[in-house]
């Protein structure tokens, strides 16, 4: 028997030059925009443009740049301060996931009264403000999605805050703002995105229409991610590599991540790593744990990665699917250890306390469920 539910409202405003809709779609929401966003958007030039196409649509703006990597829970009160001090009845995301997931988390403070991290371990809100989002990587996929991952500075735990109010009225993605990217910029989001196709795929919360979405990023992530780390000016592979990403975005809106996520979340909350670096540093040894328990699936993994797996046992090929994901790591020259970032073995502990206090139901929702001596293991695995 099949059955599932399936919901999401986001507008997705798709393709080369959409950024210039900004202006006139942001009016239909509201009159003064707070702009979230980090630094490096105003030193590009991106946020200027941004500027003059709402300022061209007649609507006032503020500006809070203060967004970097794994933004902060703090970071989400300060902007919804500003947020209901200036007045604004709308948010514009413009950056990548932690510009994102702060326009999200700042739209939804500036209605909801009290602790964001009361809302992140289940309080319920009553509303946001409205969002626009805009990406300018391609890897957190939070532009399809009603997820804000924020860390708090006080205990470290890192956890997504989730809400029907943080879907986006509108999300642009314009593959031409992904053409200046650097290379680790495109392989740690790029990887994120295809972990983000693979883990809904696997996923517990799986389900026909996920599957095909996740399918299909995958594809388009092992074909064309290697293309634009090669060749950052290579508009047509960004536009299928931008698509994949929004469609494992939106994968996992429904199906969720799993114990990859639930793994790194804990890394980065504790070392401020790169979210995209941390999970490359743990996916093989968590997949090399999870196959035996979702051999179909792997195969199909192996299949649509462009492996020849034709008369071999299904755990032989099962086994391919991650032998094709170690080699696109390899090949974006994304290897690294928790040792790269400063993990030890004095750190294990706190990790797998973390993990199993933030992130229980997405290590609920792997194929095969880890023992807490599994989790060190794996985290042992991964220095």
């Amino acid at each position: 028997m099949i059955t599932f539910d399936f919901h999401n409202p986001v507008r997705l405003i798709f393709g080369s030059g959409k950024l210039a809709m900004v202006g006139n779609v942001t009016k239909q929401y509201g009159h003064k925009v707070l702009i979230v966003t980090s630094g490096s958007s105003g030193r590009s030039g991106l946020l200027q443009k941004v500027i003059d196409y709402i300022t061209g649509a007649g609507l006032e703006y503020i500006v809070f740049n203060k967004v970097k990597a794994n933004p902060l829970t703090t970071l989400a009160h300060e902007g919804a301060t500003i947020a209901k001090q200036e007045q604004c009845d709308v948010v514009i995301g413009l950056g990548g996931g932690s510009s994102m997931d702060a326009a999200k988390a700042i739209a939804f403070m500036a209605v909801n009264e009290g602790d964001v991290s009361d809302y992140i371990y289940g309080k319920q809100g009553i509303g946001a403000l409205p969002l626009i989002l805009i990406t300018t990587t391609s890897g957190t996929g939070s532009e399809g999605n009603n997820i804000g991952v924020l860390t708090n500075p006080e205990n470290k735990d890192k956890k997504g805050l989730r809400s029907p109010f943080l879907y986006a009225k509108a999300s642009i993605v314009d593959p031409e703002l992904l053409l200046t990217l650097p290379k680790r910029s495109i392989a740690g989001p790029g990887l994120d995105a295809l972990f983000h196709a693979i883990e809904s795929y696997i996923s517990k919360k799986s389900n026909p229409i996920t599957e095909m979405m996740s399918l299909r990023a995958i594809a388009l992530l092992t074909n064309n991610l290697p293309k634009v780390y090669d060749d950052a000016s290579d508009i047509e592979a960004w536009e299928k590599v931008a698509l994949a990403n929004t469609l494992a975005g939106m994968a996992i809106d429904a199906g969720g991540t799993t114990l990859p996520h639930a793994l790194e979340h804990p890394v980065s909350g504790l070392f401020d790593v790169a979210h995209g670096e941390g999970l490359a540093a743990l996916f093989i040894p968590i997949m090399k744990f999870t196959y035996l328990s979702a051999p179909q699936k792997f195969v199909m993994i192996a299949k649509t990665m462009g492996e020849h797996i034709d008369g071999l046992p299904i755990t032989e090929a099962a086994a391919r699917g991650i032998k094709c994901i170690s080699k696109l790591l390899i090949r974006v020259n994304m290897t690294p250890t928790l040792r790269t970032f400063g993990v030890t073995e004095e750190h294990l502990d706190w990790l797998t306390a973390s993990a199993l206090k933030t992130m229980n139901a997405n290590i609920e929702n792997n194929p095969r469920v880890p023992s807490s001596a599994e989790i060190k293991a794996i985290y042992q695995q991964s220095l």
